[in-house]
């Protein structure tokens, strides 16, 4: 692409931003990031992914992002590390351990996890503080992580080998009795005791870890001879708690935990189907916006779905809103790819999306249907 029609889509893109985001920042990381963990409300931890050293950073998001009125008055408009460390080995997967100044990591080549301290002290180093040990020496796809309070970490690679330890004494709390041995895709607590495993085969089991009892499986939602991989999230709300299950050909099937053996809607995503590795896609429900996912990583862009106007027969669907600016604004030469995003916990239209350029962007996007409002006839 010519530099003149590089700059004429950037600027057509500036100009439609006006409209379309409340609010937009910026920031290049030195090495892009497969990793976005909120350890407050205003600070993410990222890290690099290349197969020799890294930083992990704790990052201070823009100030002007928090001011909700004169915002002009507002003069720091820029992303700050405020902690700082290295790590020998690429970040695949991190998770912050709720109540602590802890982040728990696993580097995709084996299920052992490395513990960090972020500050403390008036430190800014992030430090390496433990490790907990894995069941397996080498593990395509590396460990998936959730974390609770109290310092109990889950983890494993396969859904033969998830257990929860003990992070202060290393031990192990519990064991995922299963016969199979389904590489994860993730990891998720939905309750103080229950979790979620997703699957990439499309299995999801549901246990309790206060029981021995057998996990509950949610066989794939697809006839099995359809070779595609699956990402797995969940709504835990006050009335029930909601799955989705995102293929790589792009399809979304939505089931509740108190009927697995069902889907509630299904959809096929406006994306371009890709060769993916496990790493690769995100799906996940937004915390303060009623049903509502983000999905990325199969092309430049982070979309938005409202999936409470699907039903249970499969359609085609267009994202409510499409993040275009990692890809818009790159100037590498290279299909820019988005690696991760996170919704904010509390801003319910508030995410932040990394991509492989390095950029890191955090959005606050406008509902254009709500904009317009209803109608007359």
């Amino acid at each position: 692409m010519e530099e003149s029609e590089f700059d004429d889509i950037l600027d057509d893109w500036f100009i439609e931003s006006l409209k379309t985001y409340k609010d937009l920042h910026v920031y290049q990381l030195e090495h892009p990031t497969q990793v976005i963990e909120w350890t407050s409300g205003k600070t993410v931890c990222v890290a690099g992914y290349s197969s020799t050293k890294n930083e992990i950073l704790e990052l201070l998001l823009p100030l002007k992002l928090f001011a909700d009125e004169n915002k002009g008055l507002c003069a720091e408009r820029d992303f700050k590390v405020v902690h700082g460390g290295f790590t020998d080995g690429p970040v695949r997967c991190l998770r912050r351990v709720p109540g602590t100044r802890c982040v728990v990591t696993n580097d995709g080549r084996s299920s052992d996890l490395q513990v960090w301290t972020v500050g403390g002290d008036d430190s800014d180093v992030i430090r390496r503080t433990g490790s907990v040990k894995g069941t397996r020496s080498v593990s395509e796809g590396g460990s998936r992580i959730a974390a609770r309070l109290s310092s109990q970490v889950l983890h494993g690679a396969q859904s033969s080998d998830v257990r929860l330890t003990q992070l202060t004494s290393g031990q192990i709390l519990y064991t995922l009795e299963t016969d199979s041995a389904d590489p994860l895709s993730s990891l998720h607590f939905v309750s103080d005791t229950v979790f979620i495993a997703g699957c990439c085969n499309g299995n999801v089991y549901i246990a309790d870890t206060r029981t021995s009892a057998a996990p509950q499986l949610s066989p794939p939602p697809v006839s099995p001879g359809e070779a595609v991989l699956w990402w797995t999230d969940a709504s835990a709300g006050p009335s029930c708690c909601k799955v989705v299950r995102l293929s790589s050909s792009g399809q979304a099937v939505i089931s509740d935990l108190r009927n697995t053996g069902g889907s509630v809607s299904r959809a096929q995503l406006d994306v371009q189907p890709r060769h993916c590795n496990l790493d690769d896609v995100r799906v996940s429900w937004a915390p303060a916006l009623d049903d509502c996912i983000a999905v990325s990583g199969f092309s430049g862009a982070v979309q938005i779905y409202n999936t409470s106007i699907w039903r249970n027969e499969l359609q085609e669907v267009q994202p409510l809103f499409e993040h275009r600016g990692h890809a818009v604004s790159s100037q590498s030469g290279d299909d820019v790819f988005v690696t991760s995003h996170v919704w904010h916990p509390e801003r319910s239209r508030t995410l932040l999306s990394a991509a492989s350029d390095g950029s890191v962007h955090v959005w606050d996007w406008v509902d254009q249907s709500a904009a317009e409002g209803p109608t007359s006839g």
